[in-house]
């Protein structure tokens, strides 16, 4: 896939996605569609389903174990109450045996230890639940981007997509675990805690109402204020990280050009302006806690205040105004949460419908059920007839494209930048997909070949050398990974790659990391020929192989090309027409169009656009 994305970095501009408004990036923290994305949320779930009945189960029997304890404690208390008093009254002492409380508070202890239990299952099985569904998801999108058309990754940054990958799954999975879960609780505690209030006194229960409600609206706009706060926090994190990211690859140019003071100047900038959108967000969303639970004990107090009243006139028992104290304690905390909970959840169901977008995109054309086969061996005759192509429908590159590759030809495509070369490579490696004429190899129409088979035959040396994380002998055997040591040695040596290679530490494993840093551009293009010298494929794409290597190493590389191009197709990409005037076709164009083809020869003596770029170039 990275050879692939090298390989289309000089397309149309038509291509690219537009750089997203800070208003866009906002709204990407509230869903478009909430109730879609939780519907195909559940559907994705499925297989899971049994896990978040356990857990409804679970959050029913812990809530009514949450919700009776504080009734039984008020039985507790005034049978206890009522035992002191009579052994007071008689002049005897008081001790708690099994009939004078000792039974009621076992059984108290009984009920907190259920709801312990309870809550510990829903709490293991919710957490089960969402890393499964993260897991599915993750599945879901691995395999998605692999079907994805090359126009999607030219459209979208590699660091948008890699988020999606990573950050909105973890945000999903979190949120799952505790914002829902919280809220599944909160709402069973707060309705059974408001029934029992209104149950011991209406009066009471219309004073914490009171409070309850101005505590909501008191976190609603704290809520509302904190999830703008903290998209613009995400941002100046993406701004931040683009700045160091792209400070850390330039070093070299900024260095040289003497850029560091500027370079720095803007990272710091970026760096204050988080600084300045985290403590915005930091304080909004820590201010609120104090202030609800302000207003929680000032209503405690009242309540207080009141309920001596009722207790007083014998309207209320003391186990009966305690029980209500923690019926308050168990619907003010969630009440004050719920607005940040909702946030939560909205910001979660808005991360998973960026992973659904993805999920939701066009995928390349399938292969066909039954891929037509090249006869082998494969000559390498490949044919363009009348292709007619576009990276946007509505403008198109290609007209009218035809020429034909005979077997073992050296066929050299010329032109200025941006004249449609590398999208003639595009298109004969299938990389998109042509909207008229067809290509053929052998006589097959490459269209009706599974893109594996097609690809197999080809293989490719791109101006920018990509390598993996790993030791020399396993790049160079990327394309054939059962070679054995002698033949990565062989195709290391034709390569001229034999020599350096000696010199590192540790030679053929040698591990390069951190894209290959620690060996020179010119050595790492070296690497990628001895790779396809490796691969022997059948035709071969040469895209300025040699741009990065010194003129010594260049002479030795085309002789080695030389003696592997020998009976083979090869087309070569080149700027430098004194590497290509042996070539057997030379196809130039201009803005998608073949304006010219012949051998070097037929070029020069027609005088046309071949003849002025080469008398351009050794004037």
């Amino acid at each position: 896939m990275a050879e692939e994305k090298n390989l289309i970095n000089s397309q149309a501009a038509q291509g690219s996605a537009p750089e997203p408004t800070r208003d866009e990036e906002r709204e990407l923290e509230v869903p478009r569609d909430a109730f879609g994305v939780v519907r195909r949320l559940w559907k994705t779930s499925r297989r899971e389903h049994w896990r978040f009945a356990v857990v409804l189960v679970c959050v029913l029997c812990y809530t009514v174990a949450q919700i009776a304890a504080p009734a039984y404690s008020a039985h507790v208390i005034d049978l206890l109450w009522t035992e002191i008093q009579a052994s007071f009254a008689e002049g005897r002492g008081f001790t708690i045996g099994w009939d004078t409380g000792g039974r009621e508070i076992l059984v108290y202890l009984g009920i907190w230890t259920a709801a312990w239990g309870f809550y510990t299952i829903q709490s293991f099985t919710m957490a089960s639940f969402a890393e499964r569904l993260n897991l599915t998801l993750r599945q879901e999108l691995a395999q998605k981007l692999n079907v994805l058309p090359l126009k999607f990754y030219d459209a979208n940054k590699p660091g948008d997509i890699m988020s999606r990958a990573t950050n909105d799954l973890d945000k999903v999975s979190e949120v799952m675990q505790r914002g829902l879960l919280s809220m599944m609780v909160s709402v069973g505690s707060v309705i059974g805690a408001i029934i029992m209030m209104l149950r011991y006194n209406w009066v009471l229960t219309a004073i914490f109402a009171a409070f309850a409600a101005a505590s909501i609206l008191m976190t609603r706009a704290v809520s509302k204020r904190t999830l703008v706060l903290a998209s613009e926090q995400q941002r100046a994190v993406g701004l931040l990280t683009g700045h160091v990211e792209e400070a850390y690859s330039g070093r070299i140019v900024i260095k040289a050009f003497n850029r560091e003071q500027a370079s720095s100047a803007r990272i710091h900038e970026a760096a204050q302006e988080l600084a300045d959108a985290m403590r915005k967000t930091d304080f909004m969303t820590n201010v609120v806690a104090p202030m609800v639970r302000f207003l929680v004990r000032l209503s405690q107090v009242i309540l207080a205040l009141v309920g001596c009243g009722f207790l007083m006139r014998g309207q209320l028992t003391i186990g009966r105004l305690q029980a209500f104290f923690q019926y308050v304690n168990t619907a003010a905390e969630p009440l004050t949460q719920f607005s940040l909970t909702m946030n939560q959840l909205q910001s979660a169901l808005a991360a998973v419908e960026r992973v659904y977008d993805i999920l939701d995109e066009e995928e390349i054309e399938p292969d066909p059920k039954v891929s037509a086969t090249v006869p082998q061996p494969v000559r390498g005759r490949i044919a363009f007839e009348h292709v007619r192509f576009g990276y946007n429908p509505e403008q198109p590159l290609m007209h009218d494209v035809s020429f034909v590759a005979e077997p073992g030809q050296k066929v050299a495509i010329v032109g200025a930048t941006g004249a449609g070369k590398t999208t003639l490579i595009n298109l004969l490696m299938r990389f998109y997909e042509i909207d008229g004429g067809r290509i053929t190899l052998d006589g097959v129409d490459t269209h009706a070949m599974a893109r594996a088979d097609l690809r197999r035959n080809f293989g490719m040396v791109l101006q920018d050398a990509w390598l993996r994380e790993g030791t020399i002998a396993e790049n160079i055997a990327y394309g054939c990974p059962g070679a054995s040591r002698e033949e990565i040695i062989q195709a290391a040596k034709t390569a001229q790659v034999d020599f350096f290679v000696r010199t590192m530490p540790h030679g053929y494993d040698t591990r390069l990391a951190n894209d290959a840093e620690s060996i020179s551009q010119g050595q790492r293009q070296l690497l990628t020929i001895a790779r396809v010298l490796l691969a022997n494929p059948a035709i071969l794409i040469l895209d300025e192989a040699t741009s990065s290597v010194d003129t010594r190493t260049e002479k030795a590389i085309v002789q080695a090309m030389e003696a592997l191009t020998q009976g083979r197709t090869s087309f070569v990409i080149a700027h430098r027409l004194s590497t290509i005037v042996d070539s057997d076709l030379i196809l130039v164009m201009d803005h998608g169009t073949i304006i010219e083809q012949g051998t070097h020869e037929e070029l020069l003596a027609a005088g046309g656009a071949y003849a002025e770029l080469y008398n351009a170039q050794f004037a």
